[in-house]
């Protein structure tokens, strides 16, 4: 067995994989076909929003805390530990964020001191699964209970008299600022103005993507490609993911499993807290309780969707962060041009499971839902503000559903693992 099949959970005499490897010259095709159905159905529904540097913008912040919760998801479960308490995790990610920038008059400080409260809940996580073996569910959901908890404790203990805070809230944050690059906001800006079809669209996604962007959200993109490095191109990473692959294997080869699940976790609340700080430090600029708003489980599920892979990983938060930010924009106009994306994206899908993949019934399925999607576009000309709401959460139940056929998580994930068992 090489380090390849240990690392990736197969016997070394399985065959191989008939998956298609993403390559890069296919993820920018993608980006462009899905600019070209945006383009099309702002044109058609007059919904000019939905590609517009604003709206970009919003999706970019809405994002960043779902990829950040995502992120430590990944890590936490290519060791083979079950991190349901992300939320939790993120909830003293925000309380600290705001303290840490509060105390020290500084938003970078507050950035430290988010991620060392994840990395608390992070450590308690890990003390009880990794060390004392208890069922990582239990430790998840209790981490995600106290987590709350306590933070509304230090709340009325810190910032309960402070000038324009409360038991419930902090003063404000201090800013953080942002950072644009130079000489072509207000080019871009005429040219996404003038709504000309794709030239239009492309300006808008750029104005959005280098105009007035916060350098935390900078840091958040490049820790991305970072795990990605770390996690497949390092022997450590080769360790971790052995941890959550096969660890007995590990254990034979020498890997003190223990210690590289209590790394993994400890990052894995590091990063959620990260995601926390984000909340409170850039999105709101104020701590308030509550503010996560199930972003934790939605990071669990762009992971999930990523397939346990940070390219994946980023692209599913995209999807969740872009459809929560239109429907706190515009609702249900843009809600609505939406529904003609989805509705021409499974009629794709449905083409390519009948033609390359020979699966008549699922595309047979796939199809009626684009027929269905399209009849409900066509007859209607908003989506009730009750539904728009509900968007992003349906989103995810959706994606999880349609990618579950190519999931495969860690072969040992949420498997409780102790030194010197033979299986």
């Amino acid at each position: 067995m090489t380090a390849t099949d240990l690392s990736e959970g197969r016997r070394a005499d399985a065959p191989p994989s008939r998956r298609p490897r993403v390559s890069t010259p296919m993820v920018l095709l993608g980006v462009a076909a899905l600019l070209v159905l945006l383009a099309v159905a702002r044109v058609v529904t007059g919904a000019n929003d939905i590609t517009s540097g604003g709206a970009v913008s919003a999706a970019l912040a809405s994002a960043v805390p779902i990829g950040l919760a995502g992120l430590g998801g990944l890590w936490a479960e290519r060791a083979g530990v079950v991190n349901i308490g992300l939320e939790g995790m993120m909830i003293l990610g925000t309380w600290f964020g705001a303290w840490g920038a509060i105390e020290f008059h500084n938003p970078w400080a507050g950035v430290v001191a988010g991620a060392i409260g994840g990395v608390l809940g992070g450590a308690v996580h890990a003390l009880a699964t990794v060390t004392f073996g208890v069922d990582h569910i239990i430790s998840g959901v209790a981490i995600n209970i106290v987590g709350l908890g306590f933070t509304q404790y230090l709340s009325k203990l810190v910032f309960d008299g402070m000038p324009g805070g409360g038991a419930k809230q902090s003063p404000p944050v201090p800013s953080m600022g942002s950072l644009s690059v130079p000489g072509i906001g207000h080019p871009l800006e005429t040219l996404a103005a003038k709504h000309w079809f794709l030239v239009s669209d492309i300006a808008g996604v750029l104005d959005g993507l280098t105009q007035n962007v916060s350098p935390f959200t900078i840091l958040a993109i490049l820790l991305v490609p970072l795990s990605l490095y770390l996690l497949w191109r390092t022997a450590f990473g080769l360790r971790v993911r052995a941890c959550g692959e096969r660890p007995v294997a590990a254990e034979s080869l020498g890997v003190n499993v223990y210690l590289y699940k209590w790394i993994a976790v400890l990052i894995s609340g590091g990063l959620a807290g990260l995601g926390g700080a984000f909340l409170s430090i850039v999105a709101a600029g104020i701590y308030r309780d509550g503010q996560t708003g199930g972003r934790g489980y939605i990071g669990l599920a762009a992971m999930i969707f990523g397939n346990w892979r940070p390219g994946g990983l980023a692209a599913g938060s995209a999807l969740f962060g872009y459809t929560d930010a239109l429907q706190l924009r515009q609702g249900g106009t843009s809600v609505h041009a939406l529904l003609l994306v989805v509705a021409l994206l499974l009629a794709a899908v449905a083409v390519y499971q009948l033609v390359r993949q020979r699966r008549n019934l699922a595309a047979l399925i796939t199809g009626v839902g684009a027929i269905v999607v399209f009849v409900v576009f066509a007859v209607t000309d908003t989506v009730p503000e009750e539904f728009t709401s509900f968007t992003p959460y349906l989103t995810t139940l959706l994606v999880l559903s349609l990618a579950s056929q190519r999931l495969r998580p860690p072969a040992a994930d949420g498997v409780p693992y102790r030194r010197g068992q033979t299986t």
